[in-house]
């Protein structure tokens, strides 16, 4: 690809012998003739245009500076700076590198070794030559510029470098792209002759400068304009060219004023024309800056496949930027198997298509971060063991970008079994139908082959788009289970100052049947119905009726708070439940950022052993606040965090002591053992703890000091025999300490305040 510009400045010199000629000068389709083009310097041209080859070159190159967007994803996540001779040179220059390796044979020149330049013209077309030193000079300046990065011009020349060996062909080759490309008025390429058999090539140069005094920045999204005409035909006559170029002027001027407006903000707009303010004059070199500043903000904000594509109205007041900025024309998918071919998939598109984000469909600018979210969404279905986000040019419509959508699926059905002789037995039938419905189940015990009372089980069925796949207004999920589960009760254990009571489990089975909407990504509302038959068993497995202690002279004493709400040891009862959940909370480099609201209402219905009728409730609201306003991006260290949670919980009506609000734990307040500081009927717990991030052998993880305190508000005496009391509990407590996250472990050093000591715990997951 090349640039084109229509006008030579009078009076300028023209290329030396060795140069080829450029193209017959060509009146550009601009209302004053001065423009600066993307279009094909290939004599023979390929199926795809010049711009789906740059978009593809764009997606390439970005696609392998940044591998962290691709394996989210993203697609392609270049960096800012591009280069234009990296698109200039994608087509012939492209073929005079072919067939170069790095560290090739090469033929001595044979030259006598003189101080003289020597022309092009002179070298042997069928010896291989070796490029010791590359040199620019600015005509103008008399700059020599050993470094190209010195100059804008040259900030990409891949095709032609230091220790390259070449052909006279290629170099012919690359003078000729770089002489068609408009952005020299004149431009040459010698070699002199080294002692060693090397060349030490010379380009000399004279940059494009525009006469027009530009005022003002009109940046348009062309994407999926058709491209004008290159120029008249040659065989037209004088009359015949100048109604050409009257005709596309017109055309010009309405391309431009049907184009959509950039998304560029006005600070980069303002930025740029205040490069060329401070410049004083349009050059070639300044052109290429503004490019690459406009590009840069494109990539820089995620829209990797945006790229400018035509520089219009240069002698005017106003430069008319045009720019291909990714526009998405539609989007595939494709399902593939562990071989990596393509086959039908099981997955209802439906299923799929509802979870990608509004910006990554068509109407929409491509960007990375578009590709991830939606990356993260799909992944969130469970079905596919490998989801890839990629944007290519769309073929069928120049400029535009097709989302490719590559998955593999999971195995629809599992199992698993161990046995020695507990264990477990799992199984699950996932995407039944290809609409993600599930059904999953596992068995659990101590001796599968005598399980006993040891057994529990669940059995869940999962019926996502309860409203239809296609239906997207209300996004609801069926959910029902079967369940059998045993956990050791917090409600009955001794306080610090008593020895260890006697355990007491709490066996649950029922039926639980809920419906989720989700308002939002952040919000959901859960409610349905549980049902369920509650026993409690001492450690010997038997129904157990009411706790017990063990007292002073080492006697048992089984006058304790009854374990069940009808006083036999096992309760019948159906409730309603309701969770509403808003989690605004987001990643920032590692750390967690945002607040986060859970609300939980069970209301009795009256219905079971004694007609319990109650109404329990729970607010819990955390929030994490960012520090020092880190901001996210790969490489930053994540931020200081301050965290502040509280949690109320009451109940009003009818509670059994095995549903009485347990203080103190991991989750409840640190320092203290499960159900420790007492079991209430209302509670209140509150914390802060400050996260402070550290490096220890290149990664990332937290040091954090915190302090929490949990009270039972006076409420313990008012749980049906006064477990608190009992067994010697406190009702309230605060604790503080330090910590250190380790992966997923904490390793915390935490103080019981009620008692003065410490003590090192080890936790597994996060505490809020």
């Amino acid at each position: 690809m090349w640039f084109s510009s229509s006008r030579r400045e009078p009076g300028s010199a023209e290329p030396s012998d060795d140069a080829p000629s450029p193209p017959s000068p060509r009146r550009s389709s601009q209302p004053h003739g001065y423009s600066l083009r993307i279009s094909s310097s290939d004599p023979h041209p390929h199926p795809q245009s010049s711009r789906n080859r740059a978009l593809a070159s764009a997606i390439a190159a970005a696609a392998t500076s940044a591998s962290s967007a691709c394996d989210l994803g993203g697609g392609c996540g270049a960096s800012g700076g591009g280069g234009l001779l990296s698109w200039i040179f994608s087509a012939r220059a492209a073929r005079a590198d072919e067939g170069k390796q790095a560290g090739a044979d090469w033929d001595a020149h044979g030259l006598p070794v003189t101080h003289t330049p020597v022309p092009l013209s002179r070298l042997d077309g069928r010896k291989r030559y070796k490029v010791s030193e590359l040199d620019f000079l600015d005509r103008r300046a008399r700059d020599h510029a050993s470094d190209a990065g010195k100059n804008p011009l040259f900030d990409d020349v891949a095709a032609l470098r230091p220790g390259g060996v070449y052909t006279r062909s290629q170099l012919l080759g690359w003078l000729e792209a770089m002489t068609s490309s408009g952005l020299f008025e004149q431009l040459s390429l010698q070699g002199k002759p080294n002692p060693d058999g090397t060349l030490a090539l010379t380009v000399s140069y004279a940059e494009t400068i525009w006469p027009g005094a530009a005022e003002r920045l009109k940046c348009v999204n062309v994407g999926l304009m058709a491209p004008p005409d290159a120029g008249p035909d040659e065989d037209m006559t004088e009359r015949e060219k100048m109604d050409y170029n009257r005709r596309q002027d017109r055309d010009y001027q309405q391309r431009i004023r049907s184009a959509k407006r950039c998304i560029l903000p006005e600070s980069v707009r303002e930025e740029v024309l205040g490069m060329v303010k401070k410049q004083g004059k349009l050059t070639a070199g300044v052109l290429q800056k503004i490019r690459g500043r406009i590009e840069k903000w494109y990539h820089d904000e995620g829209f990797v496949c945006a790229l400018v594509q035509h520089f219009g109205n240069l002698d005017t007041e106003e430069i008319v930027c045009e720019v291909v900025e990714g526009d998405i024309t539609r989007v595939e998918y494709q399902f593939h198997d562990k071989l990596e071919n393509i086959v039908e998939g099981n997955t209802h598109i439906a299923v799929i298509d509802r979870e990608l984000p509004q910006q990554l469909r068509p109407g929409h600018i491509y960007s990375t971060g578009a590709g991830k979210q939606a990356l993260k969404r799909i992944n969130s279905l469970a079905l596919f063991s490998s989801i890839e986000v990629n944007p290519r040019p769309d073929e069928t419509k120049e400029g535009g970008i097709v989302v490719e959508i590559k998955l593999k699926e999971h195995e629809q059905k599992s199992a698993e079994a161990s046995i020695q002789p507990g264990g477990t037995v799992s199984f699950e039938h996932r995407n039944i139908s290809g609409l993600n419905r599930s059904l999953t189940g596992y068995v659990k015990s101590s001796n599968l082959l005598n399980p006993q009372d040891d057994l529990s089980f669940k059995l869940e069925y999962a019926h996502p788009y309860l409203d239809g796949v296609e239906d997207s207004s209300r996004n609801r999920r069926f959910k029902a289970s079967c369940f059998n589960v045993k956990k050791l009760s917090p409600v009955f254990v001794a306080g610090p100052n008593m020895d260890e009571a006697p355990p007491v489990w709490v066996d649950r089975v029922g039926f639980k049947a809920t419906i989720t909407e989700s308002f939002t990504r952040q919000s959901k509302f859960t409610y349905g119905l549980v049902v369920e038959e509650i026993k409690t068993r001492g450690q010997d497995n038997y129904i157990c009726t009411h706790g017990s202690r063990v007292l002073p002279s080492g006697a048992l004493s089984m006058d304790g708070p009854p374990t069940t709400f009808s006083g036999t040891g096992v309760d019948r009862m159906a409730f309603l439940q309701a969770n509403i959940t808003r989690d605004n909370t987001e990643f920032v480099n590692g750390a967690t950022i945002g607040d986060r609201y859970i609300f939980q209402l069970d209301q009795g219905l009256g219905i079971g052993s004694k007609n319990p009728f109650f109404n329990r409730h729970q607010l819990s609201v955390t929030k994490f606040i960012n520090l020092n306003k880190k901001d996210n991006g790969a490489g930053k260290p994540p931020p200081a965090v301050l965290a502040i949670h509280g949690r109320y919980a009451g109940c009003v009506g009818d509670l059994p002591s095995y549903d009485a609000f347990a203080i103190g734990g991991p989750h409840s307040v640190r320092g203290y053992g499960m159900g420790e500081l007492g079991a209430s009927r209302n509670l209140l717990e509150v914390a802060t703890e400050l996260r402070v991030p550290i490096t220890v052998k290149n990664r990332q993880t937290q040091v954090y000091a915190f302090a929490e305190h949990g009270t039972d508000l006076g409420s313990s005496k008012d749980v049906k025999g006064n477990p608190t009391e009992f067994f010697h509990r406190a009702g309230h407590g605060s604790s503080y300490g330090l910590g250190v996250k380790l992966g997923t472990v904490r390793a915390e050093y935490a103080v019981d305040h009620n008692a003065g000591t410490g003590a090192f715990f080890l936790r597994f997951g996060e505490r809020f």
